[in-house]
Formats: C-alpha cells, structure tokens, sequence
C-alpha cells in the first residue's frame, strides 16, 4: 500500500497530485472563503485517508457537512466499494442510529463548571457542591441528574439541580446520563468517527460535545494513539475572541492540544472561511497549509506571516483559484503545489441551496 494519498491532479496537467500520509502526524491548517469548495475538498482527503492509512479520524462536524461520509455515489468504482468496507461511525443528535450523547458526570470537573457558569472563588460553595456530585454514582442509574438531585437529602444538591434547570442545561438533547456516550464510541477507534454537531440546537450544546470529546482525548493522551481530529469550520469551536465560560475553555482545550498534542498523537485538522476567525495560537502551530479561493489582501498577508514555507508568488494567485483548486504547502507534500482536486467518492453532507426556476 502506497504511503502517498492521491488527491488530484498538477494544476494545468494530467500529472497526479499526492500527499505524504506520514506527515499528517503534524496538525493541518485548511482554509478557503465560501464557495471555493473547501469542505468537498476536505472529504476527498479524509477519503484517501480512509483508503491508504489505519489513521482512525474524529470529525467535529458543526455544519454536518461528513455525516455521509461513508455514503458512497454510484460512479465511485472500486475505491467506492473499499470505503464501504471502512468503520466509519456517525453519531447524530436523537435516539435512532447511533445517538450523539455526554455523560455530564464524567466530563471534566472544568468543563461542568463552565457549563454552569460557576466561578471556583466567586461560586465556592456551588463550586464544591458540584465536586461532590460524583458521589451520586449517576453513571449507575438510568434518569436525569437533576432528578437524582433533587431526591438527594443534601439541601445543596437542590441548588444544583436548580442551577441545572435554570440555565436551560436539563432541556439540551446531548446528555446520556447513565447511558454509553460519545467518548465510549471514540475508545473503540473506528476508522472514522463523525461528531455531528450541526444538527444540536443551540451553540452551546455544540460546544458542550466538542468539549467532552477533546478532554477524553486529552485526559487518554498518554496512550499516544494516533489519531487525525478534523474539527471543521473552526472558527465555531476555536474563536479568537471566546467570550463565555465554555467558549473560553474550549478554545483553551484546543490551543493546548495544538501546542502539546502532537508528540502524544492528536493531531489537528483545522477547516475554516479565514484564518483571522480562528484563534491565532491554534493556527500558528499547523506545518500543513491547504489553501483555496481567498480574495483577502490581509488574509492572504496573515498567511504568508505564519505559514513561510509558502511562497508569497503562489499565495497570490489564491484569489485565482477556480472551485476546487487548491495550494498544498508544508511537511505534508514535497513541494508546494497547486492542485485540481479529484472528484468524490462519498456523498457531501450539505450543499449550497439552488435557485428554484420557472
């Protein structure tokens, strides 16, 4: 098996494009303005990673853009036939297939603090009361929290649960209770695991879920298992600017796992519109460059800053670029090169909405 991943031809000629699989252990910076079909790109890769490497992938997928990742189209041929031979698990909000839950007991004492906007010094006495929770034993019982809670003989419990109920927390549609959860799914390191964030209704459901994934993965890198974590359309997971309790420690989470987690086998894939709308602390640690349409003179400028092993003359033809074509720079490919990408195997999650006609 080759350790090169076809993804399309040399821009202008029939020359076969590739990219080094080995050099995927090292995170990837992928971006390109709406339009320039960034994302279908995207799953022509995952596709090939899919094909050519025992590479388990964790997707975060907050525009369910991959949930038919592994729904092969009909003139796929025989790479088709091989993706469907691939575990690839897809994991939705709901109770039908494989439901996408949390169990909010086992996450992160951190993350459930933010959760509930609690302050450890501000909130000290709702901050100890949650430590505490643990002793409930929720993963043994198959009901609510906030239920459990309230039958509790400890009047602090009740504060809780009211907190609970208050935030809105008891009405999200992610949590397992005592049932399996998404982390569950994850240990059994299918070939491909989609987190489909975009069908939970609000963001901080997204958030949430996000965050109980990287912290498993975190709290288990010691393992060092390689694993490849596309966390698509970044700027959703990873802003910048993070302005609530678990915006804030979810773009901290991803800002350590760039800046620590590849020697332990996390590596990131970062997908995004533009690199200014994500955190600059994820992005300057990606050694891999995917680059499409960006007509942005200070996007392109923000570019050429943190990724130099991108030459400036190719970099400028980005607002160029036709759908579909794409500049590869970094570890991941011998040289920089500009890339037609190749068709897909697998059906697109979303697509553009079409103008109805007469």
């Amino acid at each position: 098996m080759t350790s090169d991943l076809p993804v399309g031809t040399i821009l202008d000629t029939d020359d076969p494009a590739q990219l080094h699989a080995s050099k995927l252990n090292r995170h990837t910076f992928w971006c390109g303005q709406s339009g320039s079909g960034k994302t279908y790109a995207l799953g022509v890769l995952l596709e090939q990673v899919l094909l050519h490497t025992m590479l388990p992938i964790v997707v975060l997928d907050p525009n369910t853009d991959f949930v038919k990742l592994g729904s092969v189209r009909d003139d796929a041929g025989p790479d088709g036939a091989r993706i469907t031979d691939r575990d690839i698990r897809v994991l939705r909000p709901g109770t039908s297939g494989d439901p996408l839950k949390v169990r909010f007991v086992d996450m992160d004492i951190r993350s459930r603090a933010a959760i509930l906007q609690l302050d450890p010094i501000l909130d000290r006495e709702e901050f100890n009361v949650m430590l505490r929770t643990d002793a409930v034993q929720i993963d043994q019982i198959d009901e609510p929290l906030v239920d459990v809670l309230r039958r509790s003989d400890e009047p602090q419990f009740h504060q809780i649960a009211m907190r609970l109920e208050n935030l809105g927390v008891t009405d999200w549609d992610l949590w397992a209770w005592g049932r399996p959860d998404v982390t569950d799914v994850i240990d059994q390191r299918a070939d491909a695991t989609v987190v489909d964030l975009g069908s939970f209704g609000t963001p901080e459901e997204q958030q949430a879920t996000a965050l109980a994934v990287l912290d498993h993965l975190w709290a288990h890198r010691d393992e060092r298992i390689g694993r490849l974590v596309v966390i698509d359309e970044a700027h959703n997971l990873c802003s910048p600017a993070p302005t609530t309790p678990l915006e804030r420690l979810l773009t901290e989470r991803i800002v350590q796992i760039a800046a620590e987690g590849r020697k332990y086998g996390i590596w990131l894939l970062l997908s995004t519109q533009r690199p200014s709308k994500v955190h600059p602390n994820a992005v300057s640690q990606c050694d891999n460059l995917g680059l499409m349409k960006m007509s942005s003179a200070s996007d392109l400028a923000e570019l050429g800053d943190v990724f130099g092993y991108a030459p400036d003359a190719l970099l400028q033809r980005s607002p160029t670029f036709g759908q579909g074509q794409v500049l590869f720079a970094g570890g991941f490919t011998t040289a920089p090169q500009l890339v037609q990408i190749a068709p897909r195997l697998t059906h697109e999650g979303g697509s553009d909405v079409a103008v109805a006609l007469r």
